[in-house]
């Protein structure tokens, strides 16, 4: 009951902080992607309306040709329809090229309008929004391996190079491409090893739990009830984290990692030395 009471504390994140933290940017931030969805429709459709007036400005063009070669021959032809075909073909022309230059002069607008939002949501999401656009861009530059275990090698080169937010993209990539492999336990160890090299300890107790709950065969299973002690030690539940430990011992005895965790309990029970008192003057 006590192991299960522990691995439910883990993957419960919501456990150690209030629902409606953060909801205030939340709110902000979904009506500025809302207006962002909104002017991406407005540009496409005006990419679109460009697309479909350039072909009719070839087609002017081309009548614009006909009727001119039409007019070298109308002093023999004597065909005065030539000269007002001229003067309406010249005119269509006119009327399609102030088109295109509206629909550009609108796609100028809308991508600076574009540029704007993004900066603005940048803005208020702060320095690591700017961290998480860059990740995505080197993601979308970086080659993928085909085979999984290249592919979850290069997950932690990365961040053992402290480049931790395209790791955690690649982690995630890992799970749903390979959702149903054993190693999808070692993925998630390795995402909550990101967050942990940032003291980011309800995240990666979450990660931790994950592996325990749902990949107990996992390599990585022993060293993540050792992580999950430290993280609990960090957040100030003493009692959480020592039963870790316990269950670390219990689950894995013949780990290596079950033997730190005896040692640290050792540790923990050492009675304590009173402070020295300082003798009277």
């Amino acid at each position: 009951m006590r192991s299960l009471a522990l691995i439910s504390l883990l993957v419960l994140p919501g456990c150690f902080y209030p629902a409606d933290r953060g909801r205030a940017l939340e709110a902000k931030v979904d009506r500025l992607g809302a207006d962002t969805a909104q002017i991406q429709t407005e540009l496409k459709e005006a990419r679109e309306q460009l697309a479909a007036a350039l072909p009719l400005i070839d087609e002017k063009v081309a009548e614009v040709t006909k009727a001119l070669k039409g007019l070298d021959t109308a002093a023999r032809r004597k065909d005065a329809d030539i000269g007002v075909q001229f003067q309406k073909t010249v005119e269509d022309l006119a009327q399609l090229r102030g088109q295109v230059e509206t629909y550009l002069h609108k796609i100028t607008e809308l991508e600076t309008a574009l540029a704007a939002q993004d900066q603005k949501l940048i803005a208020m999401q702060g320095e690591a929004a700017l961290k998480e656009a860059e990740a995505k861009r080197k993601a979308e530059e970086l080659k993928r391996p085909t085979d999984k275990k290249e592919f979850l090698a290069l997950a932690k080169e990365k961040a053992k190079a402290g480049d931790v937010i395209l790791a955690r993209q690649l982690y995630n990539e890992f799970m749903k491409k390979w959702a149903k492999d054993p190693l999808v336990g070692d993925a998630h160890f390795g995402l909550g090893e990101t967050y942990f090299t940032e003291s980011k300890c309800r995240e990666a107790l979450f990660e931790y739990g994950k592996v325990l709950q749902d990949f107990p065969k996992a390599e990585s299973a022993p060293e993540s009830y050792l992580r999950s002690s430290d993280c609990f030690a960090q957040l100030k539940m003493k009692e959480e984290s020592r039963l870790a430990l316990e269950e670390l011992i219990k689950s894995y005895p013949k780990s290596p990692e079950a033997k730190t965790a005896k040692d640290r309990i050792a540790e923990l029970d050492k009675p304590k030395t009173p402070p020295a008192k300082k003798g009277k003057k």
